[in-house]
């Protein structure tokens, strides 16, 4: 059967669209891909608008991140804890791992939020501590394995505290769980981090931030 020369020509145009998309999306779900920043917890090393250059390699190749390197992860279900929910076993200060319970359940879902991204939420945190070793926060300090952690990208005056309260329940004492890491906002009073939810497991882990591409005049290396 002979193909109209008009619809054949539409076929390929079609061909390339599809295969362009596909191309894009494995790009920007396995090599790296750019995004806004939308929120204040990083200041002042990153400011609300500002364009970033996400490496996303090192979560194809499952790479633990290194303390001091600003990353993206996906948000958990649970943010905050309250004593309740401590009296009810709902957190194990012994395994602080942030919890993750609305996974979606079939390919579609599966496709349309880890690919597209599609009704994900992720946060943009700095790495703090790495698996095994062991975190105090007390004092307005931050402390790994009873060695203070110098903080030079912090601004003057900044304290780090945890909201153990009436209210809310934090982690300010606990070792890294394995294949984890803990992260906080640079900006702490103003950031929702691990001190609330527990450590971010690895495969939670998106990418790392590489480049600042906007405003031109601060391009470069993220620090």
């Amino acid at each position: 059967m002979k193909i109209n020369p008009k619809v054949k020509n539409i076929l390929e145009w079609v061909y390339c669209i599809v295969i362009a998309v596909v191309l894009a999306l494995l790009f920007r779900y396995y090599i790296g891909t750019p995004t806004i920043v939308k929120q204040e917890s990083m200041f002042p090393t990153l400011v609300e608008n500002q364009r970033l250059w996400l490496n996303r390699w090192a979560r194809t190749v499952k790479a633990m991140p290194e303390r001091g390197d600003i990353i993206t992860f996906e948000a958990p279900s649970k943010k905050t804890y309250s004593h309740s929910e401590i009296e009810n076993n709902e957190i194990d200060k012994e395994a602080p791992v942030a919890k993750y319970e609305n996974e979606p359940t079939n390919i579609f879902t599966k496709f349309t939020y880890h690919v597209l991204e599609i009704g994900k939420e992720s946060y943009i945190k700095r790495v703090i501590a790495l698996p095994g070793e062991h975190v105090v926060i007390k004092d307005g300090k931050v402390y790994i394995n009873d060695q203070e952690l110098d903080e030079e990208y912090l601004q003057d005056g900044v304290v780090t505290e945890v909201d153990n309260n009436e209210i809310r329940e934090g982690f300010d004492d606990f070792v890294v769980p394995e294949n984890c890491v803990f992260a906080m906002g640079d900006n702490r009073t103003h950031s929702t981090d691990c001190r609330s939810f527990g450590c971010i497991p690895l495969e939670k882990v998106e990418s790392k931030v590489a480049i600042r591409i906007w405003p031109l005049n601060q391009w470069g290396k993220v620090e």
